[in-house]
């Protein structure tokens, strides 16, 4: 039996934010990744409900939201999302299992969309090249390792010969 946490649909305090997402144009071509997604925070309750919307936009009705654990502040079970069709709660879940920047989300009848998250630090540059790589036609790319050519660590070279920044 879930617990009554388990059950609660959160709520976000503020409207949704128009996402930056890039999708792919024709889904005509089978591919690894159907676009990708930059959200300007690791918070899923602010970050999500945008982009719900504008997956039902532009294809259909959002049932469940897959994501990994470890690329979340929160974890919430269920999701209101509040859009032109009405109010109505959205399923997520949350697994360690899925690689790094992978987001699925579900439709009617088994359709899927499969999204890069890019994690949100990340710089405008590098977003929008990761994202253009998701959204190609034909992409073979898994989400692993588009991020891993995009992601490089700080570089803390300036501090180390000022000797700034320690």
């Amino acid at each position: 039996m879930r617990s009554t946490a388990e059950r609660a649909t959160t709520i976000s305090p503020s409207p949704p934010s128009t996402p930056r997402v890039r999708l792919e144009a024709s889904r005509s071509r089978p591919t690894l990744l159907d676009g990708g997604w930059w959200p300007r925070s690791a918070d899923p309750v602010a970050e999500l409900p945008g982009l719900i919307l504008a997956l039902d936009d532009r294809y259909g009705h959002v049932e469940r939201v897959m994501l990994g654990t470890a690329d979340w502040d929160g974890r919430p079970r269920r999701l209101r999302v509040d859009g032109p069709a009405g109010r109505r709660a959205v399923r997520l879940g949350w697994f360690d299992t899925m690689p790094a920047g992978l987001l699925t989300a579900t439709y009617g009848g088994g359709r899927r969309i499969d999204l890069l998250t890019v994690p949100s630090h990340t710089s405008a540059a590098e977003a929008e090249k990761a994202m253009d790589q998701a959204a190609q036609p034909g992409n073979t790319v898994h989400t692993p390792e588009i991020l891993s050519a995009i992601t490089s660590p700080p570089d803390h070279t300036e501090a180390r010969t000022t000797g700034e920044g320690f």
